[in-house]
């Protein structure tokens, strides 16, 4: 029972409704509304073992370069202005890392696709619109359905586990400033290692660390594998995202070999979609536009995220 004058499709690609076309009824906007004031949180296994790990190593990190390194230092400024620094990028790192994971990445209301709605639109002729079959909506152009989140996302770029999420429209940013912040915590840690075990070695191993040189081995050789993965994982995958970005072309279109339907936005234009506005300092803010929001406990049928 289809309304008269269009067509409905279940498939899974190449929809035809922009993410700028009107396409919400009354039931999708009070929708999109509650899941604004929602903490967008996804309860997958996996994913939450991944945070929590990336978590406990920057943790350690910060541990390591705090109480291994720049406290037994003899030298005041170096070790404050250093602390300080590094702290700073850990925090601005962790808290890109929390925005991406707890905001919502553009998903589409789920149901959305039915007769009454479908009516609402006000559709021309012969007009062409496509339906999830997975999570009954309305897809939008450039939208995906994610197996994990369970939601067809506006802009999908990828799900990813260390952040228990997927990289969207809407948290691109989030997932670009963590990227970014952990590269360069990772570069400052390995300088610091590097200047440690100097210093270890031309005092040998005496006064360099209150721990026993054995423990510090140990500690600084952990250290230094860990900041050679992160900064490789992420200096790639920061890479990844700008040239995306520039491209305004997502991962998934591009190993898809999406031919673009929508009009480009490059370089500059692309950035500004995404990071919003001029550039400024502001871009890289991960506080930009927090809010803080009641937790509330609800119970919501069929939903991988909680409803808070």
């Amino acid at each position: 029972m289809q309304p008269s004058g269009h067509r409905l499709r279940d498939i899974e690609h190449h929809p035809l409704l922009t993410n700028n076309d009107n396409y919400d009824s009354g039931s999708s906007s009070s929708s999109e509304a509650d899941m604004a004031d929602r903490v967008w949180f996804i309860r997958d296994g996996c994913g939450m073992v991944c945070a929590v790990m990336t978590w406990l190593l920057v943790v350690y990190a910060d541990f390591v370069v705090t109480f291994v390194m720049l406290l037994p230092s003899r030298d005041f400024w170096y070790s404050v202005v250093n602390g300080v620094l590094f702290n700073c990028l850990a925090v601005l790192a962790l808290s890109s890392h929390l925005r991406t994971m707890l905001t919502d990445p553009g998903a589409v209301p789920k149901g959305n696709a039915t007769k009454e709605h479908m009516e609402a639109l006000q559709l021309k002729p012969g007009e062409v619109i496509y339906k999830c079959p997975k999570c009954c909506c309305i897809k939008p152009e450039r939208a995906h359905h994610c197996s994990i989140c369970k939601r067809c996302i506006r802009k999908m770029d990828h799900h990813c586990p260390w952040v228990n999420n997927c990289v969207g429209e809407k948290n691109q940013r989030f997932f670009v400033l963590f990227t970014m912040y952990i590269a360069l915590s990772s570069i400052h840690a390995l300088i610091l290692c590097g200047l440690q075990f100097i210093s270890c070695v031309r005092g040998q191993w005496t006064e360099c660390s209150d721990f026993s040189p054995p423990i510090t081995v140990i500690l600084l050789i952990f250290l230094c594998l860990e900041g050679l993965l992160f900064f490789t994982f992420t200096a790639v995958m920061f890479g990844t995202q700008i040239h995306s970005i520039c491209n305004d072309e997502t991962e998934i279109e591009r190993l898809k070999s999406e031919k673009p339907t929508w009009e480009r936005r490059l370089r500059w234009e692309g950035m500004k979609s995404v990071f919003g506005g001029p550039p400024s300092l502001l871009w890289m803010n991960p506080f930009v536009g927090f809010r803080f929001r009641r937790l509330q406990m609800r119970s919501r049928k069929g939903g991988p995220e909680f409803s808070v």
